[in-house]
């Protein structure tokens, strides 16, 4: 479990949730069989919800993994995702699995390291989903917001890394470069005034922010 909540809240709310059936099943399976950290199952509603609702057709995401994330957007609607992903075998289960669930028009995935691919993209996404090494979250924020539309969304997953980032008493000595990083980015995208951010306690933490205002430069 996550030590975000209670472990029987999270078990309760999950079970809310209905099961996948098909590819998504699979993935999951998949994921859970393999050790590949995948989006919590109510990250992935909230996130479906938040493109229904918010009309967002334009998705970049870093940290492709297995391509699961990016599917399960594209099925709520997103029209064109770019994701990226810089682990070789990542990269190639992600095509295939894209490919499978025949998402090859609206899903392209860059293979390469995030904070360089980044800076070669240009115009403007609805939304932009993080959920990759949490501890470039701060490196990567420059180039985000440059990529984010007005009024579009930054999602920011696992930010409250187990708890760690609430409390010391949970910090274990090989994360505390991460940590220390990651309450950085929480505490700039809080009180950036370019952003508007709220922190939930769901999955391993999320944050989303609303760009409201375009960076000054």
């Amino acid at each position: 479990m996550s030590n975000i909540v209670h472990d029987y809240i999270e078990e309760y709310i999950r079970e809310l949730i209905p099961g996948n059936t098909g590819l998504i099943k699979e993935l999951e399976e998949y994921a859970a069989a393999n050790d590949v950290p995948i989006v919590h199952k109510e990250v992935v509603k909230l996130m479906s919800i938040l493109i229904k609702s918010h009309d967002i057709n334009n998705i970049l995401e870093v940290g492709a993994a297995i391509g699961y994330s990016s599917i399960v957007m594209a099925n709520a609607g997103a029209s064109r995702i770019i994701t990226i992903e810089r682990d070789d075998e990542m990269y190639n289960k992600a095509i295939e699995n894209i490919r499978n669930a025949n998402l090859t028009d609206k899903i392209n995935v860059i293979k390469g390291d995030a904070l360089e691919e980044l800076k070669k993209l240009e115009g403007k996404y609805d939304m932009i989903f993080l959920d990759a090494a949490k501890g470039h979250y701060i490196h990567f924020l420059p180039e985000c917001l440059r990529l984010l539309k007005q009024g579009g969304l930054l999602i920011s997953d696992n930010v409250l890394f187990r708890g760690m980032i609430a409390t010391n008493d949970l910090v274990k000595r090989r994360k505390i470069t991460i940590v220390k990083r990651l309450r950085k980015y929480l505490t700039t995208i809080s009180n950036m005034p370019e952003l508007e951010t709220v922190v939930l306690p769901i999955g391993d933490g999320l944050a989303i922010s609303l760009k409201v205002a375009e960076v000054k430069k």
